[in-house]
């Protein structure tokens, strides 16, 4: 039986501003990494592959195929996916005429992400959250596992880095030089406003408060997706 308690969270979007697309929050087994140090989005994962799987056929009832582009997101990776998951999304991207998929996959994934192209065959965004492109925060403070040197690097494997703002130990320099080098490698990128949970990481208000006023016209970047809240994407 389906939790009530699960599906109390919003499953199911519509994006209709840019990159207008459907967007689908689905449970999976638990992250592969699993270390990062902000994150609390990892209790929504099962053990159960079978529950898992009949959770994700109900949500993914929801989609039309209305703007031919589908969002999947997990609370870890494409590759946590089970695959009849997977095959009810490739059925889905048939049957309603999809003709490019959204998934994120982390740094660790980074030479397997061709697997994921070849079996649906449609054009594919991979998004990573990267967070930052400045090591020492990103890797001593968020602990997010990435080993790269210059951001051409993840350009290669990536179409889409996920930025997070407003952390304690964060910089007004380290936020000016993420966007930069997001606009300048990027087509397409969100911005997170990082927002107080259940981890240590705490928010920094006023440096919220300054790249809000700072970076208002981010919100009229084409290559840019803002998110004031985690549930701005109608999803969480």
């Amino acid at each position: 039986m389906i939790s009530v308690i699960d599906m109390e969270l919003s499953r199911y979007s519509k994006i209709t501003k840019k990159f207008p697309r459907e967007i689908v929050l689905l449970k999976s087994k638990p992250c592969a990494w699993g270390l990062c140090s902000f994150c609390d989005y990892i209790s929504d994962n099962e053990e159960d592959i079978s529950y898992i799987n009949d959770f994700n056929k109900e949500v993914l009832s929801s989609v039309s195929g209305q703007f031919k582009s589908l969002e999947v997101i997990n609370s870890g990776n494409v590759f946590e996916l089970p695959l009849e998951t997977l095959k009810m999304i490739k059925e889905i991207v048939v049957n309603k005429g999809i003709t490019k998929l959204f998934f994120e996959a982390h740094w660790m994934y980074k030479n397997r992400l061709s697997e994921i192209r070849d079996f649906f065959n449609i054009p594919i965004i991979f998004k990573t959250g990267l967070e930052s492109f400045d090591n020492v925060f990103r890797e001593n403070i968020l602990i997010k596992g990435f080993d790269f040197k210059e951001p051409k690097e993840v350009v290669k494997y990536f179409d889409s880095v996920c930025l997070m703002v407003g952390i304690k130990g964060q910089s007004k320099e380290m936020i000016k030089k993420d966007i930069e080098l997001a606009l300048k490698y990027f087509n397409h990128f969100t911005v997170n406003i990082f927002c107080n949970n259940s981890t240590k990481i705490k928010a920094d208000e006023e440096l919220i408060r300054w790249f809000k006023e700072e970076y208002q016209w981010l919100a009229d970047e084409d290559k840019c997706e803002i998110l004031l809240e985690i549930t701005d994407f109608g999803v969480g």
